[in-house]
């Protein structure tokens, strides 16, 4: 049996304020198997972003285990922790986060730069994605010239250009309206199981939700399912 690409066991994060102690995640436990795509549904403020961050070892402070493709990341320094989001992990924010100068290409090609990637590699993977979802028109194209779904979709790419073993995403439809966010979330979907990743992707959509392989929901810093 294959081993779970994450695997988060009694994850904890409280915060402090006025000297009232919060607790925003209770002890959370989650496995993500390979290829698996799941959804993490909860309402706004559930701690969903929360949870991600943590998983994404973007922010400190938490207490429990998370394994991210067998590494343990509270055993890694800083430079270890940067390893594995830069080879292990792809994001995807509800805003795309594209840098505004670099067109759509460049977005996707930087990343692989980054790992160790030639131009030349970077190039013809960033075309071949961005292709894929549709943007061949638009590969010269800065962000302020694509459309939100446009931007997403770019966003999209970047975040499977190094071949991540897990895509996070919060909210990744949050600022599209229905269409078009079908049609983002279609594309994500598609384009990580053809690549082979597996995802967790947090959503307050019951529809959206349901198109995945699994759910899981968070309520009151609590999982369920």
């Amino acid at each position: 049996m294959n081993d779970p690409v994450l695997a988060v066991t009694g994850l904890a994060r409280s915060f402090t304020q006025a000297d009232v102690t919060i607790a925003v995640l209770r002890g959370i436990d989650l496995a993500v198997m390979p290829g698996e795509v799941v959804g993490l549904l909860g309402p706004s403020g559930s701690g969903k972003s929360t949870l991600l961050q943590a998983v994404g070892l973007l922010e400190g402070g938490f207490t429990g285990s998370i394994r991210i493709a067998g590494k343990e990341a509270a055993k890694l320094d800083n430079a270890g922790r940067t390893e594995v989001r830069r080879d292990q992990l792809g994001f995807v924010y509800q805003f795309h986060h594209l840098l505004p100068d670099f067109n759509a290409t460049e977005n996707v090609v930087l990343p692989q730069l980054i790992r160790g990637a030639t131009h030349a590699q970077a190039q013809a993977r960033a075309t071949s994605l961005l292709t894929t979802l549709g943007l061949g028109h638009r590969l010269t194209h800065r962000p302020s010239q694509l459309s939100g779904g446009e931007q997403q979709r770019v966003a999209v790419a970047r975040a499977l250009a190094n071949k991540p073993a897990l895509v996070l995403a919060d909210e990744p439809t949050g600022n599209l309206d229905e269409h078009t966010a079908d049609i983002v979330l279609s594309e994500l979907l598609r384009l990580v199981r053809e690549e082979g990743s597996s995802a967790l992707i947090a959503t307050h959509n019951e529809r959206l939700a349901a198109r995945m392989d699994r759910v899981v929901r968070l309520q009151d810093g609590r999982l369920d399912g």
